[in-house]
C-alpha cells in the first residue's frame, strides 16, 4: 500500500470548460487523494470542524477541509511529530492552510480598518496605542489577543509554520486591504503583498517536502476592487512558480464576478484557483462561472449555530418553527433531515439550556448547511460537464432567492 493516495504528487487536471473559457469543472490532485472541482473546503479552524466529526464530513460528503495557519501556530511542532495535519487531525483526506495574514491584519495592522464585504465604510484609523498589531515590510508584529504576549509572522515565519503543519496546500503571506483604503493604499499594500510573495516561495521550497510529501503553494491575489491593480498582479503571480492561487480582498459582493474574470483572464488556466471565504449560493455560481475551482467559508456552520438553516427555497429562521412537523428540507441528502429531525424539535434543541442537547443542534444544523452548500458544488460540477450550467445556474438562484435576487447576469 502506498503511503499517500496520489503517489505523492500535486496537479490540476481540467475536464470541461465552460464556453466563457473560465469556468471549468476538473480535478486537483494531492498527496492525500483528489478534490473534484468545484468543490467546497469545511473550515476546521483548529484542525476540526466545530461540532462536526470526521465520519459525519465523510457522510455528508465532504472532500477538503481548511484549517488556520494563525490557530495552529503553536501547535505546529506537535503536529509535524505526527505527520502533518491530515494524520494529526483524523482528517485522512485533502487539506489546506491559510497563511495567517488575514487573522493578523484583523487585530489592527495596516490603516487598522474593519474589513467588510456588505457595504462601503468609512472607518477612522484604529488609535497607534489601541492597534495589535502593526504592518511592516518584515511582516506583522502583533499581541495576540488571548495570551498577552507580542509575535511576529512574516513571510517566511508563515511557510515556517504552514511547513510544519503540513497541509496539501499553502497560502503565501499576504495583506489585506479593506473597503475602507483607498487606492493609493491598496496600490501601496499591494506591492508589499507581491514582495512577501517573493520571499514566501523562497522559504516555501526550503522546507515543502520537509513532511516526505509535496506541499503546495497558492499565492494570494489581492488589489481590491480596482482593474489595473488585478490584471497587473495576476500578470506577475502567473509569471511565478507557484502551484495555484488564492483569490482574495474585501470588495462590494455585485463586483465579485467582474473582479473573478479580471483576475482569472490573466491567470493560467491550467493551475488552480480557491476562492477564500465565500459560500452564498450567488458567490458561488458566479465564482465557478467566473473560473473559482474551490470555496470555503464559517459561514454555512456559523449561521446553523444561530438558528438559520438552508432551503431550497432560501434560508429559514428556527425562530418562526415552534412545533413544526416539517423537515428542514424534504429534498435533502444530509444525514440530518434523512433522521426525520422536524424545524420543531431542532427549534427545541436549539432553544434547551441543556448543553449537551445544544451541542445535539450544532451538530445537526451544521451538517444539514454543509451538505447543502457541498451538494451546491457538486451539482454545479455536473452542469458543467453536462453542458448545462447556465440553465441550473438561473433556476437555482431564481427558487433561492425568488424575487429578491437571482445572481443571473
Amino acid at each position: 500500500m502506498e503511503k499517500f493516495k496520489n503517489n505523492n504528487t500535486f496537479s490540476f487536471e481540467i475536464e470541461k470548460k465552460l464556453d466563457n473559457n473560465l469556468g471549468r469543472a476538473g480535478i486537483i490532485h494531492t498527496p492525500h487523494g483528489d478534490i473534484k472541482t468545484p468543490a467546497f473546503m469545511c473550515v476546521g479552524t483548529i484542525g476540526k470542524v466545530y461540532f462536526v466529526s470526521m465520519d459525519d464530513l465523510k457522510q455528508i460528503n465532504a472532500q477538503a477541509m481548511l484549517s488556520n495557519g494563525y490557530h495552529l501556530r503553536n501547535k505546529s511542532e506537535e503536529i509535524a511529530q505526527n505527520n502533518g495535519l491530515a494524520a494529526w487531525s483524523g482528517w485522512d483526506g485533502p487539506t489546506l492552510t491559510d497563511s495567517g495574514g488575514f487573522q493578523v491584519m484583523s487585530l489592527g495592522s495596516g490603516s487598522g480598518k474593519i474589513v467588510s464585504m456588505s457595504k462601503e465604510q468609512n472607518v477612522e484609523n484604529t488609535k497607534e496605542e489601541e492597534r495589535l498589531a502593526h504592518v511592516t515590510e518584515e511582516g506583522v508584529q502583533f499581541t495576540d489577543p488571548f495570551t498577552g504576549q507580542e509575535d511576529f509572522i512574516g513571510p517566511e515565519e508563515s511557510m515556517q509554520i504552514q511547513c510544519r503543519i503540513g497541509a496539501d496546500i499553502h497560502m503565501a503571506f499576504d495583506e489585506l486591504t479593506s473597503l475602507a483604503d483607498d487606492y493609493e493604499y491598496n496600490k501601496e499594500a499591494l506591492g508589499r503583498t507581491e514582495r512577501w510573495a517573493v520571499r514566501s516561495l523562497e522559504e516555501h521550497k526550503k522546507h515543502c517536502y520537509d513532511l516526505e510529501y509535496y506541499q503546495a503553494l497558492y499565492g494570494v491575489i489581492q488589489g481590491g476592487r480596482w482593474e489595473d491593480l488585478r490584471r497587473s498582479t495576476c500578470k506577475k503571480f502567473a509569471k511565478m512558480d507557484f502551484d495555484g492561487y488564492g483569490l482574495g480582498g474585501a470588495f462590494l459582493k455585485e463586483d465579485l464576478s467582474e473582479i473573478l474574470r479580471w483576475c482569472n483572464e490573466e491567470l493560467p488556466e491550467n493551475k488552480p484557483r480557491h476562492l477564500l471565504g465565500l459560500s452564498h449560493p450567488d458567490d458561488i455560481l458566479n465564482g465557478v462561472e467566473m473560473g473559482a475551482d474551490t470555496f470555503d467559508c464559517v459561514a454555512p456552520t456559523r449561521e446553523g449555530r444561530h438558528g438559520k438553516l438552508y432551503t431550497k427555497t432560501g434560508v429559514i429562521n428556527l425562530q418562526k418553527f415552534t412545533d413544526s412537523p416539517n423537515l428542514i428540507d424534504d429534498t435533502c441528502d444530509c444525514p440530518t433531515c434523512q433522521a426525520g429531525y422536524t424545524l420543531g424539535e431542532l427549534r427545541k434543541l436549539w432553544k434547551s439550556k441543556d448543553k449537551e442537547e445544544k451541542y445535539k443542534y450544532f451538530e445537526l444544523a451544521s451538517m444539514h448547511n454543509l451538505r447543502f452548500i457541498i451538494r451546491l458544488t457538486e451539482e454545479a460540477r455536473q452542469a458543467v460537464i453536462d453542458g448545462t450550467f447556465y440553465e441550473y445556474k438561473e433556476r437555482f438562484l431564481k427558487t433561492y432567492y425568488g424575487n429578491k435576487k437571482t445572481g443571473v447576469k
